[in-house]
């Protein structure tokens, strides 16, 4: 089973268990981690932006129009932010850290 790993706002990290073909929104959610996901997953928010690690960053596939459309909305936006919902757990993904956003 492929893992990941979240890092909490206080620093403290989660490594779960990642099944294919679920959004990192999805995962997280599973895991009782600290990500909201208002819209559940239609792109329609950015309540689920997550902070990638950037040795990951790299190796997602790239963001859609739509995607920054919304992470434009996101408080402490970075390089490396994404939506959980739009991030699809894989193979290639096994190891994915990433962080959650503080908040304000």
């Amino acid at each position: 089973m492929p893992k990941m790993t979240f890092v909490e706002t206080d620093g403290t990290e989660k490594e779960v268990d990642a099944p294919l073909g679920l959004s990192v929104l999805e995962i997280a959610q599973r895991n009782d981690i600290d990500i909201e996901g208002a819209c559940e997953g239609s792109l329609a928010c950015a309540t689920c932006h997550v902070v990638i690690d950037p040795s990951w960053y790299g190796k997602l596939e790239e963001v859609t129009e739509d995607e920054e459309d919304m992470l434009d909305l996101a408080f402490n936006l970075t390089e490396t932010s994404r939506l959980g919902c739009q991030l699809i757990m894989s193979e290639a993904l096994d190891g994915l850290k990433v962080k959650l956003p503080e908040s304000l």
